[in-house]
């Protein structure tokens, strides 16, 4: 009888796609708020800042469980873990919408979804290491980051247009509903693994968890990527959400701001589908690393100096491609040159350098801003940092998957 393997199931789609599903309602019920800060500080009478603490709490949330949540995933196994962070989704969207009238209570519940969140973000690489061959990975590792960029996406357009429509209360409803519906189908779909592995890498025991973070610290071509990540995932974090003040300065209104984000998110879901695609049909990774760090350096430039609507627009676009795309290349090549060390404690410990570095450059570029209030000078400084990777980059190895032949 033939023995199923990864590459033969047929089930790794609907795996990912269920996991998919979970992880982009978990962001977009992060980032809900985002877009709708001045309407929510007047409906809870609260500060803009006390809005920006219900998507700020999630990075401080995900650096102070990171290793549990690491040895979660790569112990118990990615359904479980994910499952719980689902769960914890589910219970947290819910609950906000039940108790939408009281900031308090949004806040504690958004509490439970950041807990859930790094069982989730975490278990990217650990999905496609389960189900699918080497030769697939990184297009499976790009479409659970591409997941994470439709939550924000959607979050970032509909949050807007569903208040308007339904209200504080009905907008958290609808999302707490879609949310429960998400995690119910991993639930009931997300297996651990297929039936059988005919894969031997696939099947290959990983180490403990922290014997493996202790190997894979002592890596340099790891080391080199944990700081690759600590400026490309905080600068996201930061240009994201100061995006309105960044283009203010130079005439261009709130809504046009926010187009601006829409476009660096459209950008980078478009690369991360095409980048890991070609990728893995090239079995490199080193080259699209150094290609993407190149490559977001003009989009940055232009977004800190471009006057034309146009050209914002387009360098908007340019710098998500870029870096977005570079985020999934970054787990799958981290997960592979640490191998045998657990996925799900690469992938955990790459995000979290974006969530540390994410809260610094946050509150350092509002510091940092010139007396007419322009971030100019911080995005200078980010396209040195982005420099300096670049150079850095160079002296990576190659991953281990182009030594092993053709596609699998």
């Amino acid at each position: 009888m033939r023995v199923a393997s990864p590459k033969s199931s047929g089930y790794r789609w609907v795996v990912l796609a269920v996991f998919m599903f979970a992880t982009a309602m978990n962001q977009l019920c992060w980032i809900a708020f985002a877009p709708i800060t001045v309407e929510a500080s007047s409906f809870y009478a609260v500060s803009d800042l006390a809005i920006g603490m219900l998507s700020l709490c999630f990075m401080a949330v995900y650096i102070l469980i990171f290793l549990p949540s690491a040895w979660f995933i790569d112990t118990l196994g990615f359904r479980l873990s994910v499952g719980i962070g689902a769960a914890l989704t589910a219970i947290g969207a819910l609950g906000r919408g039940i108790f939408a009238e009281s900031f308090w209570a949004v806040f504690a519940f958004q509490l439970v979804i950041a807990l859930g969140q790094p069982l989730m973000l975490g278990a990217i690489t650990k999905v496609a290491a389960q189900w699918f061959p080497p030769g697939e990975r990184g297009t499976a590792t790009g479409l659970g980051t591409l997941a994470i960029y439709l939550g924000i996406l959607g979050g970032v357009l509909l949050s807007p247009i569903l208040l308007a429509g339904a209200g504080m209360r009905g907008m958290l409803l609808v999302w707490g509903v879609i949310t429960a519906v998400a995690s119910a189908a991993f639930l009931v779909f997300a297996r651990e693994r297929p039936p059988a592995l005919a894969s031997g890498e696939a099947a290959e025991t990983r180490r403990p968890v922290f014997e493996g973070l202790r190997e894979m610290m002592a890596r340099r071509d790891f080391i080199l990527l944990l700081v690759v990540f600590f400026v490309g995932l905080g600068m996201f974090n930061g240009i994201t959400t100061w995006i309105e003040a960044i283009v203010k300065p130079r005439g261009f209104q709130a809504s046009q701001a926010g187009v601006v984000g829409g476009m660096m998110l459209i950008g980078g879901i478009i690369g991360a589908v095409v980048v890991p695609l070609i990728s893995d049909s090239l079995r490199r990774r080193k080259p699209f690393i150094i290609l993407a760090l190149a490559g977001m350096i003009p989009g940055l430039i232009g977004i800190a100096f471009a006057r034309d609507y146009g050209l914002l627009l387009a360098s908007g676009f340019l710098f998500g491609f870029f870096l977005l795309a570079s985020g999934p290349i970054g787990f799958q090549y981290g997960a592979e040159i640490t191998l045998p060390a657990p996925e799900g404690t690469s992938n955990t410990m790459l995000i979290v350098m974006g969530q540390f570095s994410g809260i610094l450059f946050i509150f350092g570029m509002d510091a940092l801003k010139s007396a007419d209030g322009s971030m100019t000078g911080s995005l200078i400084g980010f396209a040195v940092l982005v420099a300096a990777c670049l150079v850095l980059s160079l002296f990576l190895g190659e991953s281990p998957i182009h030594m092993k032949g053709g596609p699998k």
